[in-house]
């Protein structure tokens, strides 16, 4: 294996691998196999171009490039170094590394490694704050921009794309932060017939879960030969991210998104004092179609490379060229053998910070994360976990609560297996439950629902918020009678304070009627269900909550730490106050699951009445707080599901 660094490799000389070559001069470095070939911008610290098969990726302005929104702001230049070598298989590759000192002692490096044979680009970034400061988000960007763009297609699921709307024109108008309704002919009508009226980077947003890849399309209109191309970031790894599988984010939007951190749908940002991170791989990945292939057959073929066992004995090659990366030798694998309680469906199990909730590892930051679906028999096998010691969580959708075993050790080169029971959590009897537990609002109105008006039918909690209107939908508030009421129905994906506003240009004018922020929930209740109770247990899991504080979780704003109500009956029970860094900007941002928060309540089963029997659940009235971007002032949540049980 041969390294080249930079003072090695004078001007303009070209150093080959096997079908590698590499050319480097006072401004530039460029790498090409016989299919993709990039250049890096010594000015810029960018890879500013970018062609497949001779196709132009990029436009004539596009970059590739890490950039961060932090308190250092981008940075340009840097220094650089060059890479190249073979693989434990005789496989060529090169890489370069961009590397970037700003103030405070801070380093940003960015890595970029091609293989001979491949069509992709395998990407690392690292970060060292030695003396902390604000990271807020921290990501790199796939941007084509300029003539000769072929892109007009975006692609964030299987079932979640779209042509790529234009504001060409005056076809966009903004009606809240980065939300546009979208007018005009052409490409903009046939978005408007596939997905919405509007468009915003947040309806692209998918969780971690079980989220692969994502990435923009060409049907080959404007290709040099009417070829379709793909550019796709797939997940082969996850590990370094934070928040496990709960991060939701954006994908895709124009830009082909590698989001590595921010504050989005609450995600966390990490804890920089001491802190030395080397986050990746990921993959760039660029394929080329026959005319007329689909958007879907080019996503298919870009799955196949979203498993993180995938080129790991390259990426064991490559590791003395990128600090922090861990190679086979410090993984091993970990089994668990589950006993999963009845009903449950889509179990996960994740193993995360050791003590914590996985939601929080942010706070650890030096730790990694796994995670992956528990077969119907209970088992689960994942591979190439770092060594250490996790906390074990289990969850899945019907059973409220989860399951977690801390001190579960993993060591390298061996196979740690764990026995585990998870009991379904139970406070008696349970008399009635609304929703479905699955960290999720999507049962309720306007959450997972399609909207059958649109071509490609996006579920309804994708859309800008503003268009389901609360006052119309619930005009005398939300009242459900369990037993009769249709969650889908009756009962809203969202709980406002205020609706309307700013950030609605649907209803601009704030909408206070008391019934927004208070719903009431009704129920019958039997002599025999309550004779010989004593306790009732009144749960509520709640998929993201949005107090005051927003995404950044800043406390000095009124309502940032949320007070919520119950009340049965007339009669209160103790409220709950949800902390500001449980907050998070959720539905208003198209999302119907972020930061999962609960809370159990236990009171007297005098409280309840044989007969008709009401619980009213309640945010403060008129909560609202100053927003500096154009959204939505009031605060609000999401409910996952609730239940009451008596013993």
């Amino acid at each position: 294996m041969k390294r080249l660094p930079l003072s090695l490799v004078s001007a303009w000389a070209a150093t080959a691998s096997g079908a590698i070559t590499a050319r480097e001069s006072s401004t530039a470095i460029n790498v090409e196999n016989d299919r993709l070939a990039f250049s890096v911008s010594k000015s810029a610290g960018t890879i500013n171009r970018l062609s497949l098969d001779g196709q132009n990726l990029l436009g004539s302005s596009g970059r590739l490039y890490l950039d961060c929104h932090c308190d250092s702001g981008y940075w340009n230049g840097g220094l650089f170094e060059l890479y190249q070598g073979a693989d434990g298989s005789g496989t060529a590759y090169a890489g370069v590394r961009i590397s970037a000192n700003v103030g405070g002692g801070r380093t940003f490096e960015s890595y970029y490694f091609l293989r001979d044979g491949e069509t992709g680009l395998h990407t690392f970034a690292r970060v060292a704050y030695p003396n902390g400061g604000a990271l807020g988000e921290l990501r790199f960007l796939f941007r084509p921009t300029g003539s000769g763009t072929i892109w007009n297609h975006l692609s964030s699921s299987d079932d979640m794309w779209s042509v790529l709307p234009s504001d060409a024109g005056g076809g966009f108008t903004t009606v809240q932060d980065t939300t546009y309704r979208v007018t005009g002919d052409g490409v903009n009508a046939v978005y408007r017939e596939q997905m919405s009226d509007y468009f915003s980077k947040y309806m692209f947003s998918e969780s971690w879960e079980y989220h692969t890849h994502h990435g923009l399309f060409s049907d080959g209109q404007g290709t040099q030969d009417g070829s379709t191309y793909g550019a796709w970031l797939v997940m082969n790894t996850k590990d370094t991210y934070f928040n496990g599988p709960k991060w939701s984010d954006l994908t895709v939007d124009g830009i082909v998104y590698n989001y590595i951190i921010s504050n989005h749908h609450g995600n966390g940002n990490p804890d920089t004092r001491d802190f030395d991170r080397t986050f990746g791989p990921q993959y760039y990945y660029f394929n080329k179609g026959e005319k007329g292939a689909s958007i879907n057959e080019l996503r298919s073929d870009a799955a196949r490379f979203a498993n993180a066992s995938w080129n790991a004995d390259f990426y064991d090659a490559i590791a003395e060229h990128v600090p922090g990366y861990l190679p086979t030798s410090g993984r091993g694998t970990w089994s668990g053998r589950i006993t999963l309680p009845e009903g449950v469906t889509m179990p996960i199990a994740v193993l995360a910070s050791n003590g914590m909730d996985f939601q929080d590892n942010n706070l650890a930051n030096k730790d990694r994360q796994y995670w992956g679906k528990v077969a119907s028999d209970g088992s689960i096998t994942i591979p190439r976990v770092a060594a250490g010691t996790y906390r074990l969580t289990v969850y899945g959708a019907g059973i409220f609560g989860e399951y977690t075993q801390d001190d579960v050790v993993v060591r390298a080169g061996d196979t740690t297996t764990t026995k585990a029971t998870w009991t379904a959590e139970s406070a008696g009897t349970e008399l009635w439950r609304i929703g479905t537990p699955d960290r999720s609002s999507g049962d309720f109105r306007h959450g997972n629902e399609r909207d059958e008006t649109r071509a490609n039918k996006p579920k309804q909690h994708r859309l800008y918020w503003a268009v389901h209107d609360f006052p119309d939908d619930f005009p005398e508030g939300v009242s459900f009678h369990v037993g009769e009421s249709d969650p889908q129905r009756d009962f809203n994906y969202i709980q406002w304070s205020v609706f309307g506003g700013k950030g609605n240009a649907v209803r601009p004018d704030p909408y206070y009627d008391n019934t927004v922020n208070a719903w009431n929930i009704t129920f019958d209740a039997t002599a025999e269900q309550l004779e010989g109770k004593t306790e009732a247990t009144f749960t509520v899991q709640l998929a993201g909550v949005k107090t005051s504080a927003g995404n950044l979780d800043s406390a000095s704003k009124p309502f940032a730490d949320l007070d919520y109500t119950v009340t049965v009956n007339g009669q209160s029970l103790p409220v709950w106050t949800i902390p500001a860094n449980h907050s998070s900007s959720c539905g208003a941002r198209s999302a119907a699951s972020c930061y999962n928060t609960r809370n159990k309540w236990t009171f007297d089963v005098g409280y309840l009445v044989e007969g008709h029997n009401t619980f009213t659940l309640a945010l403060p009235e008129r909560a609202t707080a100053p927003e500096d971007a154009v959204l939505p002032e009031s605060v609000y949540l999401q409910y996952d599901a609730l239940r009451l049980e008596v013993a």
